[in-house]
């Protein structure tokens, strides 16, 4: 296991790349130091790191860096997985990549098009058939591929999360039923409100933080 003082992480509380980070962080037990950033206000040393300039950032050892939230969850799981949230792999990873390249982008239209709402509701519609498969895979088991939390649930709900609150009440009301107890359990959960505690700015602060 790699030095657990060599390990920090460039974070943005509310960032759904960067929650699902840190979630896979927290519960391979290593010990990581908390860099949170504004988004507005990124400081040069990250940069230096990681010319992407998003979040989530880890840095290993000050030299090794993984820029990508999917891989850093892969990473962190690797070096110890208490909970077995790799065991579904092979067969969720098809899943969350679709949620990455397929959902989000239509997220991200229905989300930030609230002044257009003829394209928003488009875009609500267009979502349907990726939390159809959700809906249906939850009407099964407790989560997307058992009855145990797996690597896909820790991946894909913080962008469930997101879309559900541009419309709460719709959401809440929808014919996702299965989709709305996935997620409050998840919200719900002790490590979720573990990693969304509020920390002091990275750049505004002397006293070194870690996560939870």
């Amino acid at each position: 296991m790699t030095n657990q003082n060599q390990l920090f992480l460039y974070s943005f509380r509310r960032c759904p790349y960067a929650m699902r980070a840190r979630m896979a962080l927290k519960i391979s037990g290593l010990k990581i130091e908390l860099r949170e950033i504004l988004l507005k206000d990124k400081p040069s040393c990250m940069l230096e790191f990681s010319n992407k300039a998003t979040v989530p950032v880890l840095v290993i050892d000050n030299k090794t860096v993984i820029d990508e939230s999917y891989d850093i969850m892969l990473w962190a799981l690797k070096q110890h997985d208490p909970d077995n949230w790799l065991v579904m792999f092979d067969k969720s990873e098809t899943l969350i990549k679709q949620c990455d390249f397929e959902f989000k982008p239509i997220l991200d239209s229905y989300k930030y098009n609230d002044q257009n709402k003829e394209l928003q509701l488009k875009s609500r519609e267009d979502s349907c058939i990726f939390l159809n498969k959700i809906e249906h895979r939850l009407l099964k088991t407790n989560y997307l591929f058992s009855n145990e939390i797996t690597l896909a649930d820790i991946a894909i709900f913080p962008f469930i999360r997101q879309y559900a609150y541009v419309d709460i009440k719709w959401f809440e009301k929808s014919e996702f039923k299965a989709i709305n107890l996935w997620l409050k359990k998840l919200i719900n959960s002790e490590l979720f409100e573990t990693i969304m505690q509020k920390y002091p700015l990275f750049k505004q602060s002397n006293k070194t933080v870690f996560l939870g």
